[in-house]
Parts: structure tokens; C-alpha cells; sequence
């Protein structure tokens, strides 16, 4: 069984963007990059990221 649709952890996030850990953290911080907690990991949907991406949010 394939799984579609999954969350992404933070070192695939930073591997998929090509950006490093600080840089996700301060887009989080600052810029409102859609993440979300899980206890003490963060976890991101990548459709999520692309359509903040599109939305032009990370260029503010």
C-alpha cells in the first residue's frame, strides 16, 4: 500500500526546498510558512508549502 498524501518531517521540507533548517524556521517564524507541530517535531504538507509558495507569502 502506497501512502499519497503524507507529511513531510523538517529535513525532507529543508531537502524539497533546497533551504537550510534556519531558513525554514525563520519562514516559520516570519513569514507564515504553514507547519505544524507534533509533539516536539515539525511536520509540513508539501501542497501546503507549494500554494504558500504560489501565493507569493514567501516573497513578503
Amino acid at each position: 500500500m502506497e501512502i499519497t498524501n503524507r507529511w513531510y518531517s523538517l529535513k525532507e521540507i529543508c531537502a524539497y526546498l533546497g533551504v537550510s533548517r534556519d531558513t525554514v524556521f525563520k519562514w516559520i517564524e516570519s513569514k507564515g510558512m504553514p507547519a505544524h507541530k507534533v509533539g516536539r517535531q515539525w511536520k509540513f504538507k508539501p501542497e501546503e508549502v507549494d500554494a504558500w509558495i504560489k501565493s507569493g507569502k514567501a516573497a513578503e
